[in-house]
């Protein structure tokens, strides 16, 4: 090859090479190990965080007659995490997540300053496991400090709530006394058992579901033949001769009644309605809160998928879901659900949907359950139950309303006493 062939050759091949450079880019030829530039990928859409606070307090709870019933210490709060799993799995689907804060104060600490914490750091979702008087002064805090805070009651059913001691920042998942009777008056009066002796004990929560018992017999056509305290002091009735008291108690405390068809009990302080059953001087069954009750929830149910809630539960807890476990569960769920539903968590949009005709929450009962508009109450059937199985479920048939059948449960609207325009530092 001569001399010009020689430098042609050199300078095409130079020019070849810098067009290839030009094209794929001279930094992929000078690091071939360097993979290729990517395109920019889009942010992902922020997360919507929800804090769910959980509020409760270590009442003195008395012991359970039968130590066939196991103590638990932990009822409701194992019930909100469970719903707090379901609000994640939803959640996650959806690009929201869901943070339940749990402050529960010992039996003797102040849980209004324990809520005035909370209200101060912003937190205005919040399940509360309380009593009635607690329920009522933590709710007006809010009312002064945080009054767009949603309370929902996971404990107290005492029917003052719903009515003239009503709050409207406070919704109420536990059935109220006066549901409850009116379930069990609902399939007494439909077993025809129209007869009723009320025994009752004399704890001020006794006497609030006597009183529900009265309105209930005069609502549905029942009549209360006789009515007796229970007074008897039996000692220690789990060891030596206690059930030998027992057994001479309960004969002395309902002989020489009139003719009735049942013993109606009102034990809500768990002191003597367990020792009724097979030990009353005439061979009647026992209602009330013992033998047969009215409860929202129940371990012997398992229709509409129940069971499957039962399993999940006690697979995860190692005992069965107690009622305020089910309660505390379908408040976290009702905030779950609205969030879920809206893709908004602010107090005033959560209020604004629950109280809305789209809300509706499932609670393995059949139906969905909504808020009365008029007391905050949540309308659900309440399982009619004995102590190992469940025998009927409430509305029973023929009892029927104009818009939902499960308004024949508790105060309606027209008997309502519940004003909450009254409550001028509440809104809504």
């Amino acid at each position: 090859m001569n001399k010009k062939m020689l430098c042609a050759s050199i300078a095409l091949t130079a020019l070849l090479s810098a067009s290839v450079m030009a094209w794929a880019g001279s930094s992929v030829l000078e690091d071939p190990q360097r993979p290729p530039p990517r395109a920019e990928q889009p942010q992902p859409a922020a997360v919507l965080k929800t804090e769910i606070v959980y509020l409760g307090k270590k009442y003195n709870e008395p012991p359970p007659l039968s130590l066939v019933d196991v103590v638990a210490t932990d009822k409701g709060i194992q019930g909100a995490r469970i719903a707090l799993d379901e609000n994640n799995k939803t959640g996650r689907l959806l690009g929201q997540e869901f943070k339940l804060t749990e402050s529960i104060v010992g039996e003797r600490e102040d849980v209004v300053a324990a809520a005035r914490g909370i209200f101060a750091a912003g937190h205005r979702l919040i399940v509360a496991d309380l009593e009635a008087a607690d329920l009522v002064a933590v709710a007006d805090l809010a009312s002064q400090q945080a009054s767009d805070a949603i309370l929902i009651n996971a404990r107290a059913s005492d029917d003052e709530l719903r009515m003239e001691n009503c709050r409207s920042n406070v919704f109420h998942v536990p059935p109220s006394y006066a549901m409850r009777t009116d379930a069990l008056a609902q399939y007494l009066i439909w077993k025809k058992w129209r007869r009723w002796f009320l025994i009752s004990g004399k704890g001020t929560d006794d006497l609030k579901y006597a009183a529900a018992i009265k309105r209930s017999a005069v609502k549905f056509g029942g009549k209360i033949v006789a009515e007796r305290t229970y007074t008897f002091d039996a000692g220690n009735r789990r060891t030596d001769s206690g059930h030998q008291q027992i057994q001479t108690q309960m004969p002395m405390l309902t002989q020489g009644a009139p003719e009735h068809d049942v013993v109606f009990v009102a034990d809500i302080s768990e002191a003597f309605g367990d020792y009724l059953q097979y030990r009353t001087a005439e061979p009647k069954p026992v209602v009330g809160t013992h033998g047969l009750m009215g409860v929202a929830w129940h371990r012997s149910f398992e229709q509409y998928a129940a069971m499957q809630m039962q399993n999940r539960f006690e697979r995860l807890v190692k005992r069965a879901m107690t009622e305020r476990d089910y309660t505390a569960w379908l408040a976290v769920r009702i905030f779950g659900e609205a969030v879920v539903r809206i893709s908004k968590n602010t107090a005033p949009e959560v209020r604004a949907f629950i109280t809305s005709k789209d809300f509706e929450v499932a609670g393995f009962k059949g139906q969905g359950m909504t808020f009365r508009k008029w007391d905050n109450q949540m309308r659900q059937p309440i399982l009619i139950s004995g102590p190992r199985a469940l025998v009927s479920i409430s509305p029973q048939d023929g009892f029927l309303h104009q818009h939902f059948k499960t308004d024949t449960l508790g105060f309606d609207e027209p008997e309502s006493k519940c004003r909450f325009e009254k409550l001028a530092a509440n809104p809504g």
